[in-house]
């Protein structure tokens, strides 16, 4: 059983890694089933957050405004990351969003993983729910939901306590084994920064129908850009 890992997770401003943005990261080094060190940072997304995001995370903008953006984050957080195996529950969501920010940075970021969220599936059908929530209910495990750190320190309590109720019976499914890793996969394209023309028109717009936005102009990628120019002729014309 793979018993040193980092478990990671992410808070963001929605589901999409194509659209949606981290805002917080949280990680654990475990080494032989105990954790020894941990990281977490608040991250600058480029944009005000949802009164939903706030309400389900307790995260506010004025925490996020001092934050370093995720391009400035990567390289101290894959320094903690190292090669170790990735743990999550629902892990190639993290991944996928790191995954995407690193595509963006020009960083190259391939790794294995375990996610406890297939192993509960396969093993706890009779759950109502086989949230992270859900299970550390289930098993008595603390948990500061909802927020990076304290859902990395639960996913580490929770894969301890699946290994040594299900580890044994797994492995007789040899190389298919749930707690074993496996390489995570997921295709991003790299966003491409919003041109000069698009910058120029946007902040025009912005000017001459006397808008506040939620988010920083610079910020944008092209397509990004070009939803939100679409949005504010259609609502407010040229």
């Amino acid at each position: 059983m793979t018993d040193s890992y980092v478990c990671i997770d992410l808070e963001t401003t929605g589901l999409d890694p194509k659209r949606d943005k981290i805002i917080e990261i949280g990680a654990v080094r475990v080494e032989r089933g105990e954790i020894t060190e941990e990281w977490e940072t608040f991250v600058d997304p480029g944009q005000k957050l949802s009164e939903r995001i706030v309400e389900l995370t307790g995260i506010h903008d004025r925490e996020l405004s001092e934050a370093e953006p995720i391009g400035g984050l990567l390289p101290k957080l894959f320094t903690f990351l190292g090669e170790d195996v990735l743990l999550g529950h629902s892990i190639l969501f993290d991944f996928s969003f790191l995954k995407k920010a690193a595509v963006n940075e020009k960083l190259t970021f391939e790794r294995q993983g375990i996610d406890t969220l297939k192993i509960a599936r396969k093993y706890l059908k009779d759950l109502e729910s086989r949230s992270l929530g859900a299970l550390c209910k289930h098993y008595g495990i603390p948990h500061n939901a909802h927020r990076a750190l304290g859902d990395a320190r639960a996913t580490a309590a929770l894969y301890r306590r699946l290994a040594e109720e299900f580890y044994e019976k797994e492995e007789a499914a040899g190389e298919k084994s749930l707690f074993r890793a496996k390489p995570l996969i997921y295709r991003a394209k790299r966003d491409t920064p919003l041109t000069t023309a698009q910058k120029e028109q946007l902040y025009k717009l912005l000017d001459r129908h006397k808008l506040i936005v939620d988010y920083k102009v610079e910020g944008l990628s092209r397509s990004e850009a070009s939803r939100k120019i679409d949005q504010i002729l259609a609502a407010y014309g040229r």
